[in-house]
C-alpha cells in the first residue's frame, strides 16, 4: 500500500522552505498591511522601510502566527548555511529593527512577543484579503489582540475630509456674506446722514 502524499506533505513543508500559508495578496494586522507582491509593509497607508531580513522575520512571524518561531528557524532563514556571522547578535538585532519599524517594544509588547530561551511569537490576528485596504487599530493597553476594523478602499477616509472641505467653505462664504452686509450697511449709514460724506 502506497504512502498517504497528503500527510507527508506538511512535514516536507516546514522549516526554511514553508511558504505562507496565505494565498491572498494583501495580509493585515493591526493597522499594519503586507503586499507580498511588491513585499512592502504599510501603517494606515503609509510605507515603511521594511526591507531585507527585517521583512523576511516578519513574514516568518507571520507565518506561524500564534506559534513560537525559533531563533534557530530565524538563522536558517535568513543566513545560508555557509555564512559565518554572529547568529544571536544579528538575530536580535534584526528582530530588534522591526519592532522599532513598527512601534513595538519587548517590555510591552503589542505585536512581536519574546519567549525567553525559544524565540519569538505574533500575538496579533493576522487577516488576508485580495485587495488593498485602509485599517484603523484600537490597540488596547493590556496588549491583548488588537480590534481590526478594516474599510475597504478606504472609503471613510474620503467622505470625511469632502465634509471638512464643505464646513471650511461654508465659513469662508458666511463670513463673505457677513463682511459685504456690514459694509452696505456702513455705506447706507453714512450715505442717509446729512453732511455725512466720507470721501
Amino acid at each position: 500500500m502506497e504512502p498517504n502524499i497528503t500527510t507527508l506533505e506538511p512535514e516536507m513543508a516546514a522549516g526554511p522552505s514553508r511558504t505562507l500559508g496565505f494565498t491572498s495578496r494583501y495580509i493585515r494586522f493591526g493597522p499594519f498591511q503586507v503586499d507580498q507582491q511588491r513585499q512592502e509593509v504599510s501603517r494606515n497607508g503609509v510605507r515603511l522601510k521594511l526591507q531585507g531580513k527585517v521583512y523576511q522575520v516578519l513574514l516568518a512571524l507571520i507565518e506561524k502566527q500564534g506559534e513560537v518561531v525559533t531563533r534557530e528557524e530565524l538563522r536558517v532563514r535568513l543566513w545560508p548555511a555557509d555564512t559565518h556571522v554572529n547568529y544571536d547578535a544579528n538575530v536580535n538585532t534584526t528582530v530588534n529593527k522591526l519592532r522599532q519599524a513598527l512601534g513595538d517594544s519587548s517590555d510591552k509588547p503589542l505585536y512581536i512577543e519574546t519567549i525567553p530561551r525559544k524565540g519569538y511569537c505574533l500575538i496579533v490576528s493576522t487577516e488576508s484579503a485580495d485587495v488593498p485596504v485602509t485599517v484603523t487599530a484600537v490597540v488596547p493597553s493590556n496588549g491583548s489582540n488588537a480590534k481590526v476594523h478594516p474599510t475597504p478602499g478606504g472609503a471613510e477616509s474620503p467622505k470625511s475630509d469632502v465634509w471638512i472641505t464643505i464646513g471650511v467653505i461654508g465659513l469662508i462664504l458666511a463670513g463673505m456674506l457677513l463682511g459685504a452686509g456690514i459694509t452696505k450697511l456702513w455705506i447706507y449709514h453714512f450715505a442717509g446722514t446729512p453732511g455725512g460724506r466720507w470721501f
